[in-house]
């Protein structure tokens, strides 16, 4: 079933990334429901190894703040919303549940460097699938790097196996303060068909 072009608008075709917002803020319920619809995207081998931290409240906007570059922290500490997308380096632990029909555990222990493609490749889907469904649910999104992953590795995840990959600001966004949409890459310019 293919959806209709409203719905692909709202996903791709209008759909902007925002930097300033509207004071008006976003649920647990909805931070949830989020969540829930992002998580059944695929991953290789159901390896589902990211972990999300909305940061929402003031104080934790507090902790965030001095990890984001100059011209990242307004957008930031205005942002109902900032959700640290990050990767759980031992995701294969869960796999016993998560991928049950093969041994899939054993592929990773040991294996440093499929571990770290694994988690890598598959979180940043997973952020990607979030904005998605942040957006299919009436969010806006603001996807970015300029931050120091060390810092928020620190604040957010000392003593674990989790590392911080991107931010993504959620909310609903200020479309006044929006840039004119910029182009993409015209189809030859960026695939192939062989």
């Amino acid at each position: 079933m293919q959806l209709d072009d409203r719905s692909l608008d709202i996903l791709f075709r209008n759909a902007h990334t925002h930097s300033a917002w509207q004071d008006k803020p976003v649920s647990d319920d909805l931070l949830r429901q989020v969540y829930d619809l992002m998580k059944w995207a695929p991953t290789s081998a159901n390896s589902s190894p990211a972990r999300i931290v909305f940061v929402r409240s003031e104080s934790a906007k507090q902790r965030l703040l001095p990890a984001m570059i100059p011209g990242n922290v307004e957008k930031t500490r205005t942002a109902p919303v900032t959700a640290i997308i990050a990767q759980n380096y031992e995701f294969y632990e869960h796999l016993p549940r998560l991928f049950p029909h093969a041994d899939a555990r054993s592929w990773f222990v040991g294996n440093q460097a499929l571990i770290d493609t694994t988690a890598f490749r598959n979180a940043t889907l997973q952020g990607a699938y979030l904005i998605l469904a942040a957006r299919a649910l009436g969010l806006d999104a603001g996807p970015m790097s300029g931050f120091d992953n060390d810092k928020v590795d620190q604040e957010f995840f000392s003593g674990t196996r989790i590392k911080s990959n991107f931010l993504i600001n959620l909310g609903y966004g200020d479309a006044s303060q929006l840039f004119p949409r910029n182009p993409r890459l015209d189809f030859a310019e960026a695939a192939s068909i062989l």
